[in-house]
């Protein structure tokens, strides 16, 4: 997992009107969706006897974090 750095250089989704907001997976906080960080969590099972196809069993969940959120549990760092 790689650790980006963390800027204030938002860009905005869409030129008028209302932002999409997302709830964070964290805090539950309603954040527009051009602020928050993806970040996707799982596992992959390489045991062949549970093996069902030729990458395993793979599960992930894709979870969006706020900024405040993304630097308390490390996904992003300050400079």
């Amino acid at each position: 997992m790689k650790k980006e750095s963390y800027k204030r250089g938002w860009h905005h989704t869409v030129k008028r009107g209302k932002e999409t907001t997302i709830t964070c997976s964290f805090c539950g906080r309603q954040v527009p969706k051009y602020k928050t960080f993806v970040v996707y969590k799982g596992f992959k099972i390489n045991d062949p006897l549970l093996k069902t196809s030729k990458r395993g069993l793979l599960s992930s969940v894709k979870m969006h974090a706020c900024p405040s959120c993304a630097r308390f549990h490390r996904i992003v760092r300050k400079k």
